[in-house]
């Protein structure tokens, strides 16, 4: 069987606004809604936290 390798990821909501981002390396995938300035600073923020959002990822994907 072959084996299926996922790309860590990170969505993010609030209201009607979506953002996904990849977490390694750190770079938006999609957006919808957010301004530029509020990519910007989400983005800042996921580069801050992405050592634990990494491990919360790998955590809940591979047990």
């Amino acid at each position: 069987m072959p084996v299926t390798v996922m790309n860590p990821d990170s969505f993010i909501e609030r209201d009607e606004k979506i953002a996904k981002f990849w977490l390694d390396p750190v770079r938006i995938q999609t957006s919808g809604g957010f301004t530029r300035a509020e990519i910007a600073l989400l983005e800042k923020l996921v580069n801050q936290h992405n050592k634990i959002f990494q491990e919360k990822w790998d955590a809940y994907f591979n047990g």
